[in-house]
């Protein structure tokens, strides 16, 4: 048979799931379905609830450090990639107490999410997480990582935050970027009423 030189190309998202976007209940049954099994649990645990509270893509947390976390003024310091801004967040209670317990596991290294040889995981790596826990926590579509930085973004959006703060959060130069999250938000919607029979 001749190869003919042309990839097979990947269908558009659309043909796989009809949401980019985990609800908080599905985040909550994600990261539960991570600290269940495997052999990093806390690790893999602490890398879901990250990802999620501060919007980070798969690369931004492989390259996190244990110098971007600062314990006693409860925040953290997050790199962007592809050009976004970088910026400081606050850091919640469980946050702090997962990462503590991390810290502590992982005596050495720099990377806060590290394999067992120290170094910083893969994108690859976080990629068979999110798939295998998703399977886990029987989530009713397939889940990738990204979608743990939509759902981010849209939960800002139900909480009723400005689009420039969500912008700001998710580090996004071009607001456009962000719209789509409070475009997308239900919220708006509620002053609607719906008399029965119509």
């Amino acid at each position: 048979m001749k190869n003919t030189g042309t990839k097979l190309r990947r269908k558009p998202n659309l043909t796989y799931r009809s949401r980019e976007h985990l609800t908080p209940k599905e985040v909550h049954r994600l990261i539960e379905a991570a600290g269940e099994r495997g052999r990093h649990r806390l690790r893999d645990r602490t890398l879901l609830l990250l990802m999620f509270r501060h919007g980070l893509r798969a690369g931004e947390a492989c390259l996190l450090k244990w110098d971007a976390v600062m314990f006693d003024e409860k925040t953290i310091a997050i790199t962007r990639s592809k050009g976004s801004m970088s910026g400081m967040h606050r850091l919640q209670l469980d946050e702090l107490e997962a990462l503590s317990q991390l810290r502590q596991e992982q005596s050495k290294g720099y990377f806060v999410f590290s394999n067992e040889r120290g170094e910083g995981m893969t994108t690859g790596a976080i990629a068979k997480i999110m798939r295998r826990v998703g399977e886990l926590a029987n989530l009713p579509l397939p889940v990738h990582p990204h979608m743990l930085r939509h759902s981010c973004g849209y939960y800002l959006a139900e909480q009723g935050l400005p689009t420039r703060d969500i912008q700001e959060y998710l580090g996004h130069k071009n607001i456009q970027h962000t719209v789509r999250y409070t475009a997308a938000n239900p919220a708006r919607f509620d002053r609607i009423s719906w008399s029965n029979g119509t």
